[in-house]
């Protein structure tokens, strides 16, 4: 399967798409990202396509939101 790239000029609706890319995610193996991540990150889940780009969005997700989340105390 080819993937498509997909560039944002604006960060926010960068974030809000991997949100709604991890939410399919969520949904289909009914488990939040965050707790999924965790058990990825300890070695408990397979190497399946699926979770891998779903642990590579979650990583891209954290780092976008942390990078908004100093921008925004910046101008505060």
């Amino acid at each position: 399967m080819r993937k498509q790239i997909i560039e944002y000029t604006n960060p926010l609706d960068a974030l809000i798409a991997l949100a709604k890319q991890l939410t399919t995610y969520e949904l289909q193996y009914q488990m939040d990202s965050s707790e999924f991540f965790s058990q990825y990150s300890q070695g408990n889940t397979s190497d399946d396509e699926d979770l891998v780009e779903w642990a590579g969005l979650y990583q891209q997700y954290l780092g976008l939101y942390q990078e908004l989340g100093q921008r925004l105390q910046y101008v505060a």
